[in-house]
């Protein structure tokens, strides 16, 4: 069968003014248009920008806040006007902060409103307040942050697992394009056996030499093989489809692939290799479930503080300038005032509900991370324990094809010879080629199970991950 008639119906989804790639399509190339161009893979680096977005808006608890405030009496026997302008930062490292004040004044001001006197320059203050109990270690503001951190490394984490599971996708559509073609040339070959012999026993029946029923025989041989190869045909297509999903153009386009692009052997299955090292935390969802669990180590932190009463230091410097205002001269020296405040809820019955929730949270992700190592540790090994035995299958399914194609060559000499007949020719070209699928078979095999050890060990390497730019 010649190329076109294998590749018929199978059309390329790409650019008729883009060039198009020669030579056999290889897994790298595939793996790089999968991780360059990838669906999924896009949206979870959208997901980490998200991520990353709400860390900012957790860190916004600590900016500073600036804020002018001004009143003035435009009724009544008190024409008092008050402006005052004030800077306020949180501590990072506190649940406290530190403020700095400007405030002046005009006019009058009744007795019960004389602290709202300045010089005529106005005062300047400055301030801080420190907690020493509540919120000195952790407060809201302080866990939010630490936690949108945790979010932005798990999202990091789910990104590499996608990565990773596309890629493990994309191989897989390869192995099963390249085992699907490499079916559909051997079922070629078995027709074209078969048609190859229809002239000579056409010449053979006419001569008398062979019966006519044996062209009936033949004809229904035909048929027969042509079915395989419509079959194969068929199962190529639709891997050709599914191939398409990950190996795209430079716009991002689908691109189906015909058999012109076929590697020439099954050595094509054999583009993974695994790493025999395996780091557990390496696992995305093992490092998730480490992560949510410092989360909630975060919040046991908050919940044991809110337990704690709430005592609190202040402290301020304030100095008023200028020539002396209504209020008088006592507004002129240097202030210095410091204070104490303290807090405490009598019963807490939410804090208390709180940490207790926590601590079961926390029990409850202990138990599920040290399953999943279990669980992890044990699919890798089931894993190892398939690559091994398809190694072997693939030796004796090897050595099965190398006898039935002995058998095949020497059945069809001795037919032309006139020593064989033409059912037996038959069924050893058909064991023959029964026994070259199952070697494809066998070989995918293998490499299926190595890609999924691979991914069962989040080898990035393994599916040319490792140093690969994605853009954003």
């Amino acid at each position: 069968m010649s190329a076109p008639a294998l590749a018929q119906g199978v059309t390329a989804v790409s650019d008729p003014a883009r060039p198009v790639p020669a030579g056999p399509l290889t897994l790298r190339e595939v793996l790089e248009s999968s991780a360059r161009s990838g669906p999924d893979i896009i949206a979870a680096l959208a997901r980490n920008r998200q991520a990353e977005a709400r860390a900012v808006t957790a860190q916004g608890a600590f900016d500073t806040v600036f804020a002018v405030e001004a009143r003035s009496r435009v009724l009544g026997y008190y024409d008092g006007t008050e402006i005052s302008g004030k800077a306020e930062q949180p501590l990072t490292d506190n649940g406290g902060y530190l403020y700095g004040q400007y405030r002046a004044s005009r006019g009058n001001f009744p007795i019960y409103e004389d602290k709202a006197y300045t010089n005529e320059l106005g005062e300047l203050k400055v301030g801080a307040l420190y907690s020493l109990l509540r919120d000195r270690l952790i407060d809201a503001r302080r866990s939010e942050f630490r936690m949108a951190a945790n979010d932005i490394d798990i999202a990091r984490f789910e990104a590499k697992a996608t990565r990773i599971g596309v890629q493990a996708r994309a191989v897989e559509a390869y192995q099963k394009w390249v085992a699907a073609g490499l079916k559909l040339k051997a079922y070629a070959d078995l027709f074209a056996l078969a048609g190859g012999r229809t002239s000579g026993i056409e010449r053979q029946v006419k001569l008398g030499a062979k019966p006519h029923i044996l062209l009936t025989e033949n004809e229904a041989n035909l048929v027969k093989r042509q079915a395989y190869l419509v079959e194969a045909r068929q199962d190529f297509r639709a891997a050709a489809v599914k191939l398409s999903l990950y190996y795209r153009d430079a716009a991002g386009q689908p691109v189906v692939v015909d058999e012109a692009r076929l590697p020439a052997d099954a050595g094509a299955l054999d583009g993974i290799r695994t790493d025999t090292a395996f780091n557990l935390e390496g696992r995305p969802d093992f490092a998730i479930t480490l992560e949510e669990i410092d989360k909630a180590t975060i919040k046991l932190a908050l919940a044991r503080n809110d337990l704690r009463p709430r005592l609190d230091l202040g402290g301020e410097l304030a100095k008023d300038f200028g020539p002396i205002g209504p209020g008088g001269r006592s507004r002129t020296p240097l202030e210095a005032i410091v204070g104490l405040r303290f807090k405490v809820p009598l019963q807490n019955r939410k804090a208390k509900g709180k940490l207790a929730e926590t601590e079961a949270k926390i029990d409850e992700l202990t138990i599920k991370q040290r399953f999943l190592a279990e669980k992890i540790r044990a699919e890798v090994t089931g894993i190892g324990i398939e690559v091994e035995t398809a190694r072997q299958l693939v030796a004796t399914t090897e050595r099965e094809r190398v006898l039935a194609q002995r058998l095949a060559t020497a059945e069809r000499r001795r037919f032309e010879l006139g020593s064989s007949d033409f059912f037996l020719v038959n069924q050893r070209e058909e064991s023959a080629t029964s026994a070259e699928v199952k070697l494809i078979e066998a070989r995918a095999r293998v490499a299926a199970a190595r890609a999924e050890l691979a991914a069962a060990t989040a080898d990035e390497d393994a599916f040319g991950l490792t140093g690969f730019a994605i853009p954003d």
